[in-house]
């Protein structure tokens, strides 16, 4: 039954190839966009932007307040898959 469940879904089979390609990107992005290294450097930039006076207390404030949200989800993330990154 399933070769002919295969050769029947062969004519899907780009859709499928391409809906994996995509999920692999999502979790590519998403990996980089929760690193914790990624973020204390974005923390960083931040601070420097404050510091030239580039931004105010206020959007430094916001900024900041959303980066440690990111940060506390990536650790909590990394700690569920156990993919042994969080330190």
């Amino acid at each position: 039954m399933g070769l002919i469940k295969e050769l029947v879904l062969l004519p899907f089979a780009p859709v499928r190839g391409s809906g994996w390609v995509i999920g692999q990107v999502v979790q590519e992005a998403e990996r980089i966009y929760y690193d914790p290294s990624t973020i204390r450097a974005e923390l960083a930039r931040l601070e420097e932007q404050l510091e030239a006076g580039e931004i105010d207390e206020e959007e430094f404030d916001r900024q900041e307040d959303e980066l440690l949200d990111r940060l506390e989800t990536g650790l909590r993330r990394s700690g569920a898959t156990g993919n042994g990154t969080a330190r």
